[in-house]
């Protein structure tokens, strides 16, 4: 009986825990406002926050424009076809459409002072 109520109290702590890490690893990032952030966010805090930037660029006045990766859009795609088979061999021919795989970057605009001053989400 004692072994039975130890096996059941292991059970309930392995439940619990596993509902934890469920819970746990489904967890989200809040979104970040980047409104918020003009004028108050630098280029080295983006750098330490999202790593270096895939792409940058110094405009002439200055400016410091640079890409992060933030995800792969995944394409859509469907296809149909007919087929015909007689005395054994057979022909078919098919068709399929679908939208191109596209990447989001978002875009960050610094000032000469490294100032956040834009930014926008890009899809290529």
């Amino acid at each position: 009986m004692k072994n039975l109520l130890r096996f059941s109290c292991l059970l309930g702590v392995l439940a619990l825990l596993l509902v934890a890490g469920f819970l746990t690893g489904c967890a989200s990032k809040p979104k970040v406002d980047w409104d918020s952030r003009i004028g108050n966010f630098t280029y080295d805090q983006a750098v330490a926050e999202l790593g270096p930037p895939e792409k940058s660029i110094r405009t002439s006045d200055a400016q410091t424009v640079a890409e992060w990766f933030v995800k792969h859009s995944p394409s859509v795609s469907f296809g149909f076809g007919t087929g015909f088979y007689s005395g054994g061999s057979g022909v078919s021919m098919g068709q399929s459409m679908g939208t191109p795989p596209s990447s989001l970057y978002l875009r960050l605009t610094f000032d000469a002072d490294g100032e956040l001053i834009r930014w926008e989400r890009i899809r290529y």
